[in-house]
């Protein structure tokens, strides 16, 4: 295959490669949408509908366009220009973007050497112009998970002037039984605000759902920055949707967490540093620039498309073809 042909394996973006699960395809291709008729002119039922998914009153939920619309409420309540947000490095693209846009400084901290988020140096980067702390859990783009006493240390270390977010884009690839309580830890830590999507797990990439919850002050002043008709009818539909079909989106993930499983192993066995994932992607740790070329055309070459972040490379987790193609191109 050419590098110009159509790329076979798009492995760049974190996508779930089956899309939306059947029940919630169904319920797409039956919702009946009336084109002509607005949208709710500000989310009230879907906030509220995750807010009692939640355990949580709906004023403790703020909905946006995926979580990327939500942490851009977040940066744009919370940080004044000159401000900072302190942020590991390598991390989701729209954190620094999305501070520089509002000249924020976002404040880069290295991973730790396996890939995860140096907590202790993230929480010393802390000082009088800091405004936000990010933290990921799994970490984009290593996989890593924080667990309940690191993230309990760091925010009984910050003040509780600072806007603490973790985003937990791919909780729903993480086993249960080693999920943190977050809406425990949002009773106890007011400055807490917790980030999630139906972007991944779920397939809804391209509807664009995302959501917050946190204390009730707080989410007040993150939900003036939404705008009128952003969360579309359709959107509403599918969420319900996907709360109706848990049981399908455990088959889901357990598909996606042995492909995982199995990219990781056979990278592994390559020789390549590959941390632990909890998500649905793996993470090509610390290598050389003759590597990163080498691999590089070696992906372009067989059409998969993956993220080059810095010294690693980051590659979602497809299907089983998916998986055969990144070890043969890696070899």
């Amino acid at each position: 295959m050419s590098p110009t042909s159509e790329l076979e394996h798009r492995l760049a973006l974190n996508e779930n490669p089956y899309g939306p699960l059947p029940s919630v395809r169904a319920a797409l291709r039956g919702a009946r949408i009336v084109p002509n008729r607005y949208p709710e002119y500000l989310p009230r039922r879907l906030p509220a509908m995750i807010a009692e998914r939640l355990g949580l009153p709906p004023e403790q939920v703020v909905i946006g366009a995926g979580a990327t619309g939500v942490i851009t409420y977040i940066l744009r309540e919370f940080v004044a220009p000159g401000d900072s947000v302190v942020m590991a490095t390598p991390t989701f693209d729209g954190y620094p973007l999305l501070t520089e846009a509002i000249n924020g400084r976002a404040v880069q901290i290295p991973l730790t050497a396996d890939g995860h988020q140096d907590l202790d140096a993230m929480a010393d980067a802390v000082d009088a112009h800091t405004r936000v702390v990010v933290l990921c859990s799994p970490h984009n783009p290593t996989g890593t998970r924080i667990d309940l006493v690191e993230l309990e240390g760091l925010l009984d270390r910050i003040d509780p002037s600072v806007t603490i977010v973790l985003d937990e884009a791919y909780i729903e690839f993480v086993a249960v039984a080693d999920r943190v309580a977050t809406t425990d830890l949002v009773a106890r830590n007011p400055n807490l605000v917790v980030t999630r999507t139906f972007s991944k797990a779920y397939g809804l990439a391209a509807l664009r759902v995302g959501y917050a919850f946190g204390a009730v002050p707080v989410i007040a002043k993150i939900r003036r920055w939404q705008l009128p008709f952003r969360v579309t009818t359709l959107a509403e539909a599918g969420v319900r949707a996907c709360y109706d079909a848990e049981a399908e989106l455990a088959v889901r993930t357990a598909a996606i967490a042995h492909e995982c499983g199995r990219l990781t192993e056979g990278l592994r066995g390559l020789g390549f540093a590959v941390p632990t994932s909890a998500a649905n992607f793996v993470y090509l740790n610390s290598c050389g620039n003759a590597e990163i070329d080498r691999l590089r055309a070696a992906f372009v070459r067989d059409g998969i498309q993956v993220k080059h972040c810095g010294t690693g490379i980051r590659i979602t987790v497809g299907n089983a073809v998916a998986t055969d193609a990144v070890l043969a191109a890696s070899r």
